[in-house]
């Protein structure tokens, strides 16, 4: 039990978590390279994304693991995508801040989503049973590619009017 919950509940919790964060920062992305700046996607995403590296905490693991070295660089992440957006409004280097420490946010969402597709979907873990095959390799790779190429275009793009 974790919260009072199976842990088969809990798990399911935490994917839809990380889902509601991954399809959230899309969103926000979206945002980045459009120029729009939406308030309440952000939040959420921000919120939703914090959730998932807490619950991800809490189950019941013993010893460091990499989900967990992923959880907390994440979270030391999105402190800093918090205080650029709400407490430096995005004014100056805040902006960059932002957006850079929001995309690093979602790239780890959806780094460990990858991973545990690689480790739940039966048809990717016979092409990777280890995490160390190339088709793991290579999927990492071009999300990372895509991402760095993203973060490249929406510091570009993200003029939002600050207020």
């Amino acid at each position: 039990m974790i919260l009072g919950l199976s842990t088969s509940a809990f798990t399911q919790l935490h994917v839809f978590i990380s889902l509601a964060a991954i399809l959230s920062g899309f969103i926000v992305v979206l945002g980045f390279l459009t120029g729009k700046l939406y308030p309440v996607i952000t939040a959420f995403f921000l919120t939703t994304t914090v959730l998932t590296s807490v619950t991800g905490f809490l189950f019941p693991i013993h010893g460091v693991t990499p989900g967990i070295v992923v959880g907390i660089i994440s979270l030391a992440v999105l402190l800093f995508a918090v205080l650029a957006r709400y407490s430096g409004h995005l004014v100056h280097a805040w902006r960059r801040t932002y957006v850079i420490t929001a995309m690093i946010a979602l790239w780890l969402n959806v780094f460990v989503l990858i991973a545990q597709s690689f480790e739940k979907v039966h048809a990717l873990h016979k092409l990777a049973p280890t995490n160390t095959e190339p088709p793991f390799k290579i999927a990492q790779l071009i999300t990372l590619i895509i991402f760095v190429v993203l973060t490249f275009a929406a510091d570009k793009s993200f003029r939002p009017m600050t207020y």
